[in-house]
């Protein structure tokens, strides 16, 4: 007993070697042993079958991994490349909206009887006190105070300070801005004083005047600063029960100060 428990662990990896050795011997002596056959076989088989499936699971796993890092690169270059349409589609747009400004620019100065110079808006200040805007142009392109200011879509104001190279423009909806004004329908004259953002306000059109809301308000051509019918705004809203002899009309501007980029200053030439 001392002995076994000494070498059990010899003993144990004979016996192992020993039994397939045996089973082996005895199927080439006893070729017509087909129970011995086929528990070799089954237990092949089975060694087989697992091997198998543990190379195809390897295999798998493998070609599953590789398609995603190759669906991960796919999807990264995808993303790289529609960002960079994005941006070119950006670019394209932002083009094709400048040249439709620009045309209508363009047109607005082919229809201008006086010399005219171009300028881009590089500021505007409509929450202060004082409604105004910055255009890069001065007296370097021969620009003076009080030059009329003007858009495609109708009179913008008129330049207040002036530098070498820059001009602050009062805006007709400021409240220092007056304009000798008309409306187109009935020729009805007034003045067209800023008020802020409600636009502007129509003064000294008697009761008894013919206004209707929609009515074309146009500059008259009247004191010798803005030239005569150029779009000021549209009629928004009336009130003839105040009392004294005018009605309050209101006036709303017809340029978008918000979106306003680019636009002409009036430089000589008969304004009337």
């Amino acid at each position: 007993m001392l002995f076994f428990k000494r070498y059990r662990t010899i003993i144990t990896a004979f016996i192992l070697v020993l039994i397939p050795v045996i089973i082996i011997f005895y199927s080439l002596k006893y070729p017509s042993a087909s129970v011995v056959r086929n528990l070799v076989m089954e237990i092949s088989g089975s060694v087989e079958f697992g091997i198998t499936g543990l190379v195809d699971g390897v295999r798998n796993v493998w070609n599953r991994y590789i398609f995603l890092v190759e669906l991960e690169d796919e999807n990264r270059r995808l993303k790289e490349q529609n960002a960079q349409l994005l941006g070119e589609l950006i670019k394209y747009r932002e083009g094709y909206l400048e040249a439709k400004r620009l045309q209508n620019i363009l047109e607005l100065k082919r229809n201008t009887r006086y010399p005219v110079i171009g300028a881009q808006v590089i500021n505007i200040a409509q929450a202060s006190l004082f409604k105004t805007l910055m255009i890069n142009r001065g007296k370097a392109h021969g620009l003076k105070v009080d030059m009329p200011v003007i858009a495609s879509k109708g009179i913008v104001g008129r330049i207040t300070e002036i530098s070498w190279h820059t001009a602050r423009v009062l805006l007709v909806i400021d409240v220092n801005s007056n304009i000798d004004a008309l409306i187109q329908r009935t020729r009805t004259q007034g003045i067209l004083q800023g008020s802020g953002f409600k636009g502007g306000t129509l003064k000294y059109v008697l009761k008894s005047a013919d206004v209707s809301l929609g009515d074309v308000v146009i500059s008259s051509g009247m004191g010798g600063l803005f030239p005569k019918e150029i779009l000021l705004g549209t009629v928004k809203k009336i009130d003839k029960d105040r009392s004294g002899l005018f009605q309050y009309v209101e006036v709303s501007p017809s340029v978008d100060f918000n979106k306003l980029e680019e636009v002409l200053v009036l430089v000589g030439g008969d304004k009337k």
